[in-house]
């Protein structure tokens, strides 16, 4: 029975970006970059992102490579949470 009470967190996603900005109160946005190919020409191309994560302590700043994973949403745009800065 315990088995059927417990709720098991799905795999979240998650993405690597860089922090673009960081003005708002515990807010931060973050561009995602992926290389894909054309879907005609098939040559290599970047597509970028943009995703507000919540960063509750604020300890992003602008030019950060940040780990952010994806949560339950907090506002009309915000879904995605802070996870840890990888590098300043």
């Amino acid at each position: 029975m315990s088995d059927s009470t417990e709720k098991k967190a799905g795999l979240q996603k998650t993405r690597v970006g860089i922090v673009t900005s960081d003005g708002m109160d515990k807010t931060i946005v973050v561009k995602v970059t992926r290389r894909v190919p054309h879907p005609r020409f098939k040559k290599i191309v970047k597509k970028s992102s943009k995703f507000f994560a919540h960063d509750e302590n604020q300890e992003a700043k602008v030019g950060d490579r940040v780990l952010i994973e994806e949560t339950k949403p907090r506002s009309k745009k915000k879904c995605w949470e802070l996870k840890e800065v990888l590098s300043h």
